[in-house]
C-alpha cells in the first residue's frame, strides 16, 4: 500500500514514516500535491565473495620476506611505458 504525506507533515512523523517504510509500505512525499521523493524499505546488501574483502586472501598465511619485496619493486615493463614518449601504446 502507498501512503501519500505531504513533506511539512512529513518532517514532524519523520521516524514513523521510517518504521511504516521497514514493514513494507511506501511512502510518497508531496509538496503542493505533487510527488517530490519517495520512502521506501532498503534493500538488503548483497554480500560479497570473501576472496574480494581487504584480508580475503589472510587464510592463507602471512607472505614471506620475499613476496613481500615484489610489491616493493616496480615493474619493468610499466617503468619503461612510463619513461615513453610515445603514449600510442596505451591505446592498442
Amino acid at each position: 500500500m502507498t501512503i501519500h504525506v505531504d513533506i511539512a507533515r512529513s518532517q514532524a512523523t519523520l521516524a514513523e514514516l521510517a518504521a511504516q517504510a521497514e514493514q513494507g509500505e511506501e511512502i510518497v512525499l508531496s509538496r503542493d500535491g505533487h510527488a517530490v521523493a519517495v520512502i521506501r524499505a532498503a534493500e538488503a546488501p548483497v554480500q560479497s565473495r570473501p576472496s574480494l574483502r581487504i584480508g580475503g586472501l589472510a587464510h592463507l598465511g602471512p607472505l614471506t620476506d620475499e613476496e613481500a619485496t615484489l610489491f616493493l619493486q616496480p615493474d619493468p615493463e610499466m617503468e619503461r611505458l612510463a619513461r615513453s614518449e610515445d603514449e600510442d601504446h596505451f591505446y592498442r
